[in-house]
C-alpha cells in the first residue's frame, strides 16, 4: 500500500511518517508540510491512501480530500486531526477514517487495516454491481467498459434508484444539476441513453434496463448488487460499507447519509 502524508506541522508529519514505516500494510510512505506540493506529486504518482490533517492554511484537509479524490478516485482517505468538529464533513467526503491527535500506532494501524478491507477483489457472478467505493459493474467477472463516461453514470443512477422509474428530466437534473434541459440537451441525453443501452446489449445484459411511457428503471432482481444487498440487511454487505457509497458522483451524497443510518441502526441492534 502506497500512503501520502500531509500536515503542515513538520514534527507530526514526520512522525505519522515514521510510524507508516512499522505498519506492514505499507509498502511506501512519501510526507509533505504543503498542501500544495502534494497535489504537484500526485500528478506523476500512484497513491492507495492519504492521511490528511484538516487545519491547514491555504488548503485545508478537506479542500484536498476533494482534489484528491478527483485525481486519484480509489484512493482511501483518513483524517488526522485535533478538531472533532470536523467529523461530519469528514463522513460527508466519504473517507475511510476520522482519528483525533494525537494518534497511536495500534490506532493507525487499525485504521490501515479497516481501510485496507475495503478493497474488494474482482467478484464472481454473472452481474455484480459494487456502488461501496466507487462504481463498477461486472459481467462474468471482467469490468464493464463504457464508451461515454456519462452513460456509466446514468446506470450508476438508475442503480441507485433501486428500480424506481425515473423520466428524462429526472437524469437531466441529477447528472447535471445546473442548467436549462431545452432541446439541444436532451438530444444529447438520448445520445447518453443510447449508448448506454448499446454497451449493455454488446456484453449482453440489456435486459437490465427498462424504458417504458418515458420512464428509465434497473431491473434490481436481476442484479447481484452491494447496495441491494445492504438494503436487505445482509450482514456481509454491512460489514463491507465503509462510509463510502458511489464516491465519484456528488448527487450519491444522499444516499451515502441514509446508509450511514441505516448502518448506525443495525449495529446497534446486532449488539442487543
Amino acid at each position: 500500500m502506497r500512503v501520502l502524508c500531509v500536515d503542515d506541522a513538520l514534527p507530526i508529519m514526520e512522525d505519522t511518517v515514521e510510524m507508516c514505516k512499522r505498519l506492514e500494510r505499507i509498502t511506501e510512505v512519501t510526507g509533505f508540510t504543503r498542501p500544495r506540493e502534494a497535489l504537484e506529486w500526485l500528478e506523476s504518482h500512484p497513491v492507495d491512501l492519504a492521511l490528511l490533517d484538516i487545519d491547514m492554511p491555504e488548503i485545508n484537509g478537506l479542500m484536498l480530500a476533494e482534489r484528491l479524490k478527483r485525481k486519484k478516485p480509489d484512493a482511501a482517505i483518513i483524517f488526522l486531526t485535533a478538531f472533532p468538529q470536523y467529523a461530519v464533513q469528514a463522513i460527508k467526503l466519504r473517507t475511510s477514517g476520522y482519528l483525533l491527535k494525537p494518534v497511536s500506532l495500534e490506532e493507525l494501524r487499525e485504521e490501515v487495516e479497516y481501510a485496507c478491507s475495503n478493497q474488494r477483489e474482482r467478484p464472481a457472478g454473472h452481474i455484480v454491481v459494487q456502488t461501496f467505493g466507487n462504481f463498477e459493474i461486472f459481467v462474468d467477472g471482467e469490468t464493464l467498459a463504457f464508451r461515454r463516461a456519462k452513460s456509466k453514470e446514468l446506470l450508476a443512477y438508475l442503480i441507485d434508484r433501486s428500480g424506481k422509474g425515473v423520466t428524462r428530466q429526472d437524469i437531466f437534473a441529477a447528472l447535471w444539476e445546473e442548467g436549462l434541459y431545452d432541446r439541444s440537451r436532451q438530444k444529447y441525453l438520448d445520445v447518453i441513453i443510447r449508448s448506454l443501452r448499446e454497451t449493455l446489449r454488446e456484453a449482453g445484459i440489456e435486459g437490465i434496463l427498462e424504458i417504458k411511457s418515458g420512464f428509465l428503471r434497473i431491473q434490481p432482481e436481476l442484479l447481484d448488487c452491494d447496495l441491494y444487498r445492504f438494503l436487505n440487511n445482509d450482514p456481509e454487505a454491512v460489514n463491507a460499507y465503509r462510509g463510502e457509497y458511489m464516491s465519484e458522483y456528488t448527487w450519491a451524497i444522499f444516499n451515502t447519509e441514509a446508509l450511514l443510518s441505516k448502518e448506525q441502526v443495525f449495529r446497534s441492534a446486532s449488539h442487543l
